[in-house]
């Protein structure tokens, strides 16, 4: 039998706090079209300061990194977020009405602050691979996401307003994405990994994916 991949094992050390994510009733009603547009609204503005975040830990990824390869992957990653899917996201919250100085204006939520500040605390106070465990749930979480919402069965439907953000996590490119730091999780963790270490990635993981429901949960909140 092959054994499990390291995102399996960890996703498997905490099964319900995965499922409670990734079927969250805010992703649910995104797939049936029935998320109110407010609660979209305010996800769209704090995703633009998680995204900021988001690229200051790969910056916080290079520092950490100790072998060029992984220094040029960090860097590229920051490039590309700082570079394109800022720029991509900027465009799609155009089409909600919702220009870059409101988003840039926008205080930040708690629920963004807790988790984009744990996902940094644990670059800094862990290694590459604590670093990257903590960026999983978002990055391929996602992925899943896209796939669920676009799968036969699934909650989609037609004329969705919110088919655009669908489409962008289940298309390939992005699907290539999660599968490339699945891969490179396992290459961090036959490189630093050792007898007891899947026990505290797994805390990080599931803390993360935690983290990620209340991301969904704050979006809800806010059309209430």
């Amino acid at each position: 039998m092959t054994p499990l991949c390291l995102f399996e094992r960890l996703k498997a050390a905490c099964g319900d706090d995965w499922a409670a994510y990734t079927r969250h009733e805010f992703v649910r009603s995104l797939g049936d079209g029935n998320l109110a547009p407010a609660a979209f609204r305010y996800y769209l503005r704090q995703d633009y300061l998680f995204l900021i975040h988001f690229a200051r830990a790969y910056g916080l990824a290079a520092f950490k990194a100790d072998n060029l390869a992984d220094l040029r992957r960090a860097a590229g990653a920051l490039s590309h977020i700082a570079e394109n899917e800022m720029a991509l996201h900027v465009g799609f919250c155009a089409g909600w009405g919702i220009d870059e100085a409101q988003m840039a204006a926008t205080p930040e939520d708690p629920a963004n602050m807790a988790y984009t500040r744990y996902v940094l605390e644990r670059g800094l106070a862990g290694d590459a691979l604590d670093l990257a465990v903590a960026l999983a749930p978002c990055i391929v979480g996602y992925a899943e996401i896209g796939v669920w919402l676009t799968a036969p069965g699934g909650p989609a439907t037609g004329g969705n307003p919110y088919q655009a953000w669908i489409d962008t996590y289940a298309a390939q490119d992005y699907q290539d994405v999660a599968r490339a730091h699945i891969d490179y999780l396992d290459q961090l963790m036959a490189r630093r990994g050792g007898p007891g270490r899947f026990e505290g990635l797994a805390k990080t993981f599931g803390e993360a994916t935690r983290l990620e429901i209340g991301f969904w949960r704050m979006g809800l909140d806010a059309a209430r």
